[in-house]
C-alpha cells in the first residue's frame, strides 16, 4: 500500500521535532527550527498539530515509545527465552542507539525531568511509557521463572522496577559525566545484576556456553 502524502509529512515533522526537543529540551524546542529543517509552511504543520503540547506529545507516543517499542518491548515479549534476551539487550543497547545518546541523554528521562512537574499530561504520557517499560520487564523476569532461569524467591515486580531505574540511571549518570564509557560500565554492572537473579547452575551453565 502505498503511503499518503498527509501521513509523510506528519512524520516528517514527527521525526524534526523528536530531534529538536532531544536536542534542546521541549520548552525551547523552536518552531521555527522544525519547519527550517522540513521545508514546510507553520500552515502544513498546524494542520496536523494544532498546538506545540500536542506535537511534543505526539513525540513522545509515536517516536519515543515506538523506539522502545522496536529496541526493548518487542524483542523481550516475544523471545521465548526472555532472560537471554534481556541480557543480550542490555549488553548490546549501547551499539544500537545513535552515537550522540549518551551526551544528549535518554528522550524519556530528559522529558520526564523537565516536563513532569509541570505538566500533568506529559507526566500521564511519560508514566504510562515507562509503565510498559516496567511491566515488559516483570513479564520477562516472570517468564524466565517459570522456565527456572530466575530463582524462585526472587519478587520480579521489585526487580524490574530496579532494572528500569538502573538503565535510566545509567544514562543519566553517562550524560551529565558525558561519558560513553561510563554508560559501558554501569550497564555492565546492570547485567551482573540481572545475572545475579539466575540459579547458581544455570549461571555456571550459561558461562561455560559463552
Amino acid at each position: 500500500m502505498q503511503t499518503k502524502q498527509p501521513d509523510l509529512t506528519r512524520d516528517k515533522i514527527l521525526q524534526s521535532a523528536f530531534c529538536e526537543i532531544h536536542r534542546q529540551g521541549f520548552q525551547a524546542a523552536s518552531i521555527a527550527n522544525i519547519l527550517q529543517d522540513t521545508g514546510l509552511t507553520k500552515g502544513a504543520l498546524y494542520h496536523h498539530f494544532p498546538t506545540k503540547k500536542v506535537l511534543g506529545l505526539a513525540v513522545i507516543e509515536e517516536i519515543i515509545k515506538e523506539r522502545l517499542e522496536g529496541l526493548i518491548f518487542k524483542p523481550l515479549r516475544e523471545s521465548e527465552r526472555p532472560i537471554e534476551m534481556l541480557l543480550e539487550i542490555i549488553a548490546t543497547i549501547d551499539k544500537k542507539v545513535p552515537s550522540d545518546f549518551v551526551m544528549l541523554g535518554c528522550p524519556l528521562n530528559n522529558l520526564m525531568q523537565e516536563m513532569s512537574p509541570l505538566d500533568e499530561l506529559f507526566q500521564e504520557r511519560l508514566a504510562g511509557v515507562l509503565g510498559v517499560w516496567q511491566k515488559t520487564v516483570e513479564g520477562a523476569l516472570k517468564r524466565g521463572q517459570k522456565q527456572g532461569e530466575i530463582r524462585a524467591e526472587v519478587d520480579y515486580k521489585a526487580a524490574a522496577l530496579f532494572v528500569v531505574s538502573a538503565w535510566e540511571g545509567c544514562i543519566g549518570v553517562a550524560k551529565n559525566m558525558r561519558s560513553p564509557k561510563a554508560f559501558g560500565t554501569c550497564m555492565k554492572q546492570l547485567h551482573g545484576y540481572v545475572q545475579g537473579l539466575m540459579p547458581a547452575k544455570v549461571e555456571k551453565g550459561r558461562r561455560k556456553g559463552a
